[in-house]
């Protein structure tokens, strides 16, 4: 079973990292991976700088939660309590998706699946990374 975690954590890492180079490469209308980047118009490109810089940032921090994930495959135990921990930053990003002012784009078929992995699946992964990690100690 552990085996099936590794895999699922590395999967996960791998396409973390993909969307965090996305973000961090692209800036705000990113490199393109997930769809168009014509969905907005720039009125003040200093203020656009200036966000953008910020953007890529986040975007890095997000490439260093899939790398940290990626390497949760191979170094479990020695990193499971920073994989409790970037499941819980994930599931943080999920809450503060309900802060949107507009719930239908939450409810949408583009972002409901990701909701759902955020406030659902990752922190369910991370009972499970706890009960392998504490299970296999206390053997």
């Amino acid at each position: 079973m552990t085996l099936v975690l590794r895999v699922l954590l590395a999967i996960i890492g791998i396409v973390i990292i993909w969307l965090g180079l996305n973000i961090s490469l692209g800036g705000i209308p990113t490199l393109g991976w997930q769809g168009p980047t014509d969905f907005f118009t720039v009125t003040d490109q200093t203020a656009f700088l200036i966000q953008d810089n910020h953007f890529r940032f986040v975007g890095g921090v997000w490439l260093g939660v899939g790398v940290f994930f990626a390497f949760g495959a191979i170094f479990l135990h020695r990193l499971s309590g920073i994989l409790t921990a970037m499941v819980f930053l994930v599931f943080i990003g999920g809450l503060a998706r309900l802060s949107a002012s507009d719930p239908e784009v939450l409810l949408s078929a583009k972002i409901l699946p990701s909701l759902i992995a955020e406030l659902i699946v990752f922190p369910s992964i991370g009972l499970w990374i706890h009960r392998s990690v504490d299970g296999e100690n206390t053997v």
